[in-house]
């Protein structure tokens, strides 16, 4: 019995995991959110007259392991309000596919990142712990509003309205756009980068959208920017004396392409002035042929998985 019950929890783990990172936008946390959903099921349904009730197991896990992610994010916003700076989230870092996976997909563009990446996980932060959870669940994961209502402890019409509230906060005008496929992002990235290898801040400021936002978490291992950084000169200048330090600690910045939380991005590392190694995630956000927001993952603590680096990958990054 706990065998079949354990085959029938990992068929499902990979979307309990897609539901519980969006909701809490840290790895460590969504593994414990869904470890906790085995530990109900297996008690819950251990008993097959129990079992036999259960007529649809993934809305069953999904409720189960969305009642828990709510329960976390209304104790983490106590603990958000006490960090050491801005906060962002533990990226999921993955290769780069192929050279062709760069190409335009039909599925891709239905989906559009902007319900994948950095720039949403960014925004949910602003808002309330039920909010987040409608919203997630309807709009990222077409949960019902009925399901929804189940799991906030609510009516399905106080669902919709929790989820049209977080609706229009996401889309607000302040937040960074990210609507571009990968083709767009390599495209787009790939300029960035000469630009910053030339160290010319005309050439990076065109690249660059005017209203572009620049957000860096390092919990207080690093000196950070406590605020966002706000426009396109003030981002350019930001991001070329950024890497001027770099090479004026190491004189060897490791270097190379990654996906960062589903959009391209960057992984970096090198060595702070004090002999301290420093990791660096970059993730990014495109849309109309620019960058929108710039996001500088540097808090060890977040960046304990990595993968490791060739000998290949130095700087200047090759696409």
């Amino acid at each position: 019995m706990v065998g079949d019950l354990a085959t029938e929890f990992e068929a499902e783990r990979g979307h309990l995991m897609a539901v519980a990172y969006r909701m809490l936008g840290s790895r460590s946390e969504a593994e414990d959110a869904v470890q906790e959903t085995w530990l109900r099921y297996a008690g819950a349904l251990a008993d097959p007259s129990t079992r036999a009730e259960i007529r649809q197991l993934r809305a069953w896990l999904t409720t189960t392991c969305s009642r828990i992610c709510l329960d976390v994010l209304r104790s983490a916003r106590v603990r958000r309000e006490t960090y050491p700076g801005q906060w962002l989230p533990e990226p999921v870092v993955t290769a780069v596919p192929a050279t062709d996976g760069f190409a335009p997909d039909p599925a891709e563009r239905a989906v559009r990142t902007d319900q994948l990446g950095t720039a949403l996980l960014v925004v949910l932060e602003r808002l309330a712990p039920e909010q987040r959870v409608a919203f997630v669940l309807h709009d990222v994961f077409a949960v019902p509003f009925a399901t929804i209502a189940e799991v906030l402890g609510t009516t399905p019409a106080a669902a919709r309205q929790l989820a049209s509230r977080a609706r229009r906060t996401v889309t607000g005008p302040d937040v960074p756009r990210h609507t571009a496929d990968l083709a767009e992002q390599q495209r787009v990235l790939a300029a960035f980068t000469a630009a910053v290898e030339s160290g010319e801040l005309d050439r990076l400021i065109r690249v660059l959208a005017p209203d572009v936002v620049l957000v860096g978490d390092s919990g207080g291992h690093f000196p950070a920017a406590r605020r966002p950084v706000v426009g396109a000169d003030a981002v350019a200048r930001f991001i070329l004396g950024l890497f001027g330090q770099a090479d004026r600690y190491s004189g060897r910045l490791l270097a190379r392409p990654a996906l960062v939380n589903g959009a391209l991005g960057w992984q970096l590392e090198t060595v702070h002035r004090d002999g301290r190694p420093v990791r660096l995630v970059i993730g990014f956000a495109v849309h109309g042929g620019r960058i929108t927001g710039v996001f500088n993952q540097l808090n060890p603590e977040k960046l304990a998985d990595l993968p490791e680096f060739g000998p290949e990958d130095i700087w200047p990054l090759r696409w």
